[in-house]
């Protein structure tokens, strides 16, 4: 198994970011085998959907419905107002994604992208481990 990581600058509000290309990039002439996405965070995740037609701002809201950030809702209490929510959402949105990888390349869909999700205010930067599976 190989395996590698990358950094994400999220920013210090919702963020949703593509990682398609540089996941690409490093399964390319790989063959054939399973690529496995995880983030090593307990208030982010990754998630398979299409960017750039609304999507992003349609999660948010549904997010914020699912998790509002009223703080007094959430027993965790620490970080900024409403943080608590940040620790539900792996449960909602996976830390982790098993892609199939076919001739190098990711087998996704026609829009599907590798998104990173990060509705967390108090940690800009994320870590984004790759691990390839020859198959």
């Amino acid at each position: 198994m190989d395996t590698t990581t990358f950094d994400v600058r999220t920013g210090g509000s919702f963020a949703c970011v593509d990682v398609t290309e540089r996941v690409a990039e490093w399964v390319r002439d790989r063959g054939d085998g399973l690529l496995h996405v995880f983030l090593p965070h307990a208030t982010a995740g990754v998630a398979l959907f299409e960017m750039g037609a609304g999507t992003d701002r349609d999660l948010e809201s549904a997010l914020d419905e699912l998790l509002p950030r009223e703080e007094e809702r959430w027993a965790h209490g620490h970080g900024s107002p409403g943080h608590g929510a940040d620790h539900v959402l792996p449960a909602l949105v996976s830390p982790s994604l098993m892609i199939p990888v076919l001739d190098g390349r990711p087998a996704l869909g026609t829009w599907q992208s590798i998104v990173v999700v990060d509705p967390n205010r108090d940690n800009a930067q994320r870590t984004v481990r790759l691990s390839f599976l020859p198959g």
